[in-house]
């Protein structure tokens, strides 16, 4: 049985053909009732009508979606495609070409709304950018014009100045060598010098570093009870500490006074270690953390610049542990706290 959605231009052109030649080959034969000669009219116009039916439908119909078919693709149609276009596409009923243009439409959909949204990011990338620069240079040129127009001489105030000056330099240094960081995690320029490790060792390291910060808010940095067996990962290392530090210290610049900064450590599957850093601060609000880890992204850009840092922390962990071939992920809650986690590969036997 024929089926309306999927029917052919054969298909198309005999049933037209058959609907021409039976009434007129029945007319015929009531005006001279001759059954051949009813039977030849009807065999000559079905014959005719079928041929002239197809070639008008291949012709002039299916010429068009042929170029239909080249605009959407945009490209010279090889060989290959030659044939598929004189072969393969006149076989296809309209239902089916049909579809194919709304499949290439849809498609091209998403791919303008992606473009879209890459380009959102982009210009709001721009503006961050140039606003994270302008800061630390506004500031060292209105200290240096200061000193220039007679400051220099005031040894009260020249020595100030320049020690402030050298923070916004130290701080334009660190946001270029954040940047760069990045440019060669996406482009696979710096290589992972891999090894196993203690990760709880590698923690405690920072935790030390980082001492002098906690204490100044009497924040406690622990590990979680029952997390203190040692557990090897196979990472890299240094690229690993960078991590720590960055998750550390915003923990430690986020959380509250008096508070706790706790890592835990989760052996998963017997493959992965699972890593996490929690605190007991503020928290983020739950429409921020799908943007987490976007470049400069900043939940309260007041506070966050404030407290300083370039804006780039989350966004080079998120390149080191997908670096890595692992995943990086967030929970909060307002007035609870914040857990970053990500995963490592268990040490290489």
């Amino acid at each position: 049985m024929l089926s309306k959605k999927n029917i052919s231009p054969q298909q198309l052109s005999a049933l037209t053909a058959l609907g021409l030649s039976i009434p007129i080959a029945a007319g015929i034969f009531v005006f001279k009732p001759v059954w051949w000669i009813a039977l030849i009219s009807f065999v000559v116009i079905f014959l005719g009508s079928y041929g002239l039916i197809l070639y008008t439908l291949q012709t002039f119909i299916y010429r068009k979606i042929k170029l239909i078919y080249k605009f959407i693709y945009q490209t010279k149609a090889s060989k290959r495609e030659e044939f598929y276009y004189k072969n393969i596409l006149p076989q296809k009923g309209i239902d089916e070409v049909r579809e194919d243009v709304e499949n290439w439409a849809e498609q091209r959909k998403a791919e303008i709304e992606v473009l879209q949204e890459n380009e959102a990011y982009r210009k709001e990338f721009l503006q961050n950018l140039s606003h994270e620069l302008k800061t630390p240079i506004f500031a060292i040129q209105g200290y240096v014009d200061t000193l220039l127009s007679g400051a220099l001489e005031n040894s009260e105030v020249n020595k100030k100045f320049l020690q402030s000056t050298s923070r916004n330099i130290d701080r334009l240094v660190n946001l270029v060598d954040d940047l760069d960081a990045i440019s060669k995690l996406e482009s696979g320029e710096q290589l992972l010098l891999q090894n196993s490790f203690i990760i709880q060792d590698l923690l405690k390291e920072v935790y030390e570093s980082l001492s002098i910060k906690a204490d100044e808010k009497e924040i406690r940095c622990i590990i979680k009870k029952g997390c203190e067996q040692p557990l090897s990962v196979y990472a890299d290392k240094e690229k690993i500490r960078q991590v720590f530090i960055n998750l550390v210290d915003n923990a430690i610049k986020y959380g509250k006074q008096n508070g706790i900064v706790e890592a835990s450590f989760y052996k998963v599957d017997g493959a992965k270690v699972l890593i996490e850093i929690s605190d007991d601060g503020a928290g983020i609000a739950e429409e921020h953390l799908p943007r987490i880890f976007e470049r400069f992204y900043r939940t309260d850009l007041a506070r966050s610049r404030k407290v300083g840092g370039s804006g780039l922390g989350l966004a080079i962990c998120k390149h080191i542990i997908e670096a890595h071939g692992q995943a990086i992920h967030v929970r909060s809650t307002i007035d609870v706290g914040t857990t970053f986690g990500f995963t490592l590969q268990s040490r290489k036997d």
